[in-house]
């Protein structure tokens, strides 16, 4: 319906905003995040042992780019994608040797089977739910056979709204929250198989946290 196509992209419009606001006060806030979460740098690690011989991987809502780094030091062929373009000049900037673009995942459309492996590094939490199969579906198809999908998200139920955000008023965002399980219906039924879930307590307040990581098929 017209109204749903101008309510996506009016809220797509103003998380564009918001990021573009709060993203100098992200990149010195959240810069050490590796650096202070071992099992973190784990799963990364895990990760890119799998798939960096498969092909290249794409980081989905990248932000100032360190995971992105991150796995490129561990020899994976990585671009990254993020809606803000303030987020995506911060990453372009402090890893010039990486290519970063502007994009919103819902509008994705990666060929199939072309890529080694896709991470949502806690980037799909803004996606109305009812969007995220589409989107996940889509990632999905772009693995070859034996790709790997890592997806970490807060953990709950419900919905938060917020209007400050990294010690900055004026934006205007929504939290959605997901349990692991709910997760995992969506991956498998985007195609993947599950190869493991690992549940964290709150890492930066607030809500606990998973990371779910599943492969397409050989």
């Amino acid at each position: 319906m017209p109204g749903g196509t101008v309510g996506r992209v009016t809220g797509l419009d103003a998380l564009r905003t918001s990021y573009d606001r709060v993203a100098d006060a992200y990149v010195g806030m959240r810069a050490g995040d590796l650096g202070r979460h071992p099992w973190l740098r784990a799963a990364l690690g895990a990760f890119a042992e799998e798939v960096r011989d498969l092909g290249p991987v794409l980081d989905v809502g990248c932000g100032p780019g360190q995971v992105s780094a991150h796995l490129a030091g561990l020899g994976v062929d990585v671009s990254g994608v993020d809606l803000s373009p303030r987020m995506v000049e911060h990453a372009r900037r402090a890893h010039p040797q990486l290519r970063f673009e502007v994009a919103s995942a819902t509008d994705l459309r990666p060929a199939e089977a072309s890529l080694g492996g896709v991470l949502a590094w806690w980037s799909l939490f803004h996606l109305p739910r009812a969007d995220v199969p589409a989107v996940v579906g889509t990632l999905a198809r772009a693995l070859v056979p034996g790709g790997q999908l890592v997806w970490g998200t807060h953990v709950g139920d419900g919905e938060t709204h917020r209007t400050d955000a990294y010690g900055v008023d004026g934006v205007s965002w929504t939290t959605v929250r997901w349990q692991p399980e709910n997760m995992a219906a969506v991956l498998t039924g985007a195609g993947l198989e599950p190869v493991v879930e690992l549940r964290f307590p709150p890492l930066w307040g607030g809500s606990p946290q998973a990371l779910l990581v599943a492969r397409r098929p050989a």
